[in-house]
């Protein structure tokens, strides 16, 4: 099959120059309009979460009424790892974690089929279990202050819930945008027990009247000779005067009011927590992205729906800096690619200097490239994100992917002169296809064993696994992209350049001397056998040696210059 692949390359050698370059004109635009962006790999294992609010229960009781039922209604779900719950006050919260190979929405499903079953069994009291929008390990994406030296957080938290809130929902990838330091408006109804007794009321007679008085319930209808007219009840309740003003009894003909029983006022629920924006009360807006959202286009399409939201909210102060890691990503992957740039100009000056001719520097630099680019989309188009961890595969292959092409290279342009030194017996094709089947298996089994150098890495289980399983994937890929560059690519722009330029390849005078003391260090390095062996197995003891005394990190210190600060 690689003869075949050679053959058929020099054969079509335009064809095959021509469609590498359209390949990597699409790869990258592709690239560049719809890869997804992130910091790290999705290393947490799929979940999924269910929340049940229990107002008024004790810790101890939502753990027995709520959170045991929900939790055993649950076990054995296909494809289940395992359970984690957490029982607060007036709150439960049962994690579902499964295998990494799940598809999360299958099981998604056969959940909410069971959480329809245990909610019937709930107490009338208990409010129906919710499932969760599915959420990405580092789905935070973005925490939004709002703050007005005008508004109450009552007015606040109106806007951030009728408002504010839709619009992002309705941003493609938000998966929820909750709010922290809310104050829900409320009418508050503070029923007098003095004066229930006075009016001869009971509490019960108040509560009755009040769901009548405000219930949205529908009257039927009224037929005409041309129409159905629906009769509606409406509830013309705009503030407190209006709860104040409906009738709870009649004494002697005299209606007895709410207001003549309770004090009326405008409030909000008991807080359950605060958000403290600019020194002073606010809200806190939490935008998390759903799995397979780009943050860097999701954070972008957030930002300009809150652009486009600011006229209309000018005695409000939105703050979308507190965090956001988007930044992160974006200098991150600055870096990452300078570092790939600074590499790629090493690479080059290297080989511009040793090869000593700029067609061979030339077919071998172009590996480089298309190696990686091809290695990028092909990881693409498999539903990975472009990650730090993706990168810097890629980086550590950037001195590897070359290796195949210059192999090919050199032994293509040593048989060229020897053929010319012959007087041409060959055709040029002949040698150049000859040449390359020479050094195939040498690219093969190179390729093959410098690409198992990662392949540990893949066998690592658990969270290691699965942050540092895409470095080494992405690595491979590389070179198994550079190793059919090498049999395609490198032979075609060899038999369309290289024998132009045979007279003109000569070697450096340093290039010889360097060989000569090459060849004399492996001389004596041969009659060494013994030895040599020896103090290779003695490195690798010392190392076993010497490795519980190394200290552990699990990823390295990253310039990050957002922070989250807890207060317990």
């Amino acid at each position: 099959m690689i003869n075949w692949l050679i053959e058929n390359s020099l054969k079509l050698k335009t064809s095959v120059i021509a469609l590498t370059i359209i390949l990597m004109f699409l790869g990258g635009r592709s690239l560049l309009e719809s890869t997804a962006f992130d910091v790290f790999p999705e290393f947490a294992p799929k979940i999924i979460e269910i929340q049940t609010e229990a107002p008024g229960l004790s810790t101890t009781d939502v753990e027995t009424i709520v959170t045991v039922p929900i939790e055993n209604a649950l076990n054995g779900v296909s494809h289940l790892d395992k359970i984690r719950s957490k029982s607060v006050l007036g709150l439960s919260s049962v994690v579902l974690y499964f295998k990494r190979s799940t598809d999360l929405t299958e099981v998604r499903q056969l959940v909410q089929e069971r959480l329809s079953f245990i909610s019937s069994n709930l107490p009338a009291a208990i409010k129906s279990p919710v499932m969760l929008s599915p959420l990405s390990s580092t789905s935070r994406i973005l925490k939004i202050g709002l703050s007005s030296k005008t508004m109450s957080q009552v007015d606040m938290t109106t806007l951030a819930k009728w408002t504010i809130r839709p619009r992002l929902m309705a941003v493609p990838g938000v998966a929820n945008v909750a709010i922290w330091g809310q104050r829900d408006k409320q009418y508050q109804i503070l029923v007098d027990p003095q004066k229930l007794r006075v009016n001869s009321v009971g509490i019960n007679q108040v509560v009755t009247v009040l769901k009548d008085s405000l219930n949205i319930e529908g009257g039927g209808f009224i037929d005409t000779e041309n129409q159905r007219l629906p009769v509606t009840h409406s509830v013309k309740l705009r503030d407190v005067s209006d709860l104040a003003a409906i009738p709870i009894k009649l004494n002697n003909g005299v209606p007895v009011n709410l207001s003549n029983l309770a004090e009326l006022q405008e409030g909000f629920p008991p807080p359950i927590g605060d958000a403290v924006i600019n020194r002073g009360p606010g809200l806190l807006l939490i935008v998390e992205k759903q799995p397979w959202g780009n943050t860097l286009e999701v954070t972008k399409k957030v930002e300009q729906a809150l652009d486009e939201l600011r006229p209309g909210l000018a005695d409000l102060e939105i703050d979308p800096s507190i965090f956001r890691p988007a930044t992160f990503i974006k200098m991150s992957l600055e870096n990452l690619n300078k570092a790939l740039l600074i590499g790629c100009v090493l690479v080059i000056i290297v080989l511009i200097f040793f090869l000593n001719n700029w067609r061979t520097s030339l077919i071998s630099v172009l590996a480089i490239p298309t190696s990686l680019l091809a290695a990028a989309v092909i990881l693409k188009y498999q539903g990975g994100t472009l990650n730090t961890m993706v990168i810097a595969g890629l980086i550590i292959a950037l001195g590897e992917v070359v290796d195949d092409a210059i192999i090919d290279v050199e032994n293509i342009i040593r048989r060229l002169k020897l053929n010319k030194e012959a007087g041409f017996p060959q055709s040029n094709f002949d040698v150049v296809l000859n040449s390359s089947l020479e050094v195939r298996s040498a690219v093969v089994y190179g390729s093959i064993i410098v690409a198992l150098v990662l392949f540990p890495v893949l066998i690592l289980d658990g969270l290691s696994g699965a942050f540092f399983r895409p470095l080494a994937i992405s690595y491979m890929t590389a070179i198994a992209a550079s190793l059919f560059v090498a049999l395609t690519l490198t032979p075609a722009l060899a038999l369309l350049i290289l024998p132009a330029s045979i007279d003109k390849q000569k070697e450096l005078p340093i290039l010889i001397k360097l060989k000569e003391n090459y060849e004399t260090l492996v001389r004596k390095i041969l009659e060494m056998k013994k030895l040599v062996f020896t103090v290779l197995i003695s490195v690798i003891v010392v190392s076993f040696i010497s490795l519980p005394f190394l200290g552990e990190e699990f990823l390295p210190h990253f310039k990050e210059y957002d922070f989250l600060m807890h207060w317990v």
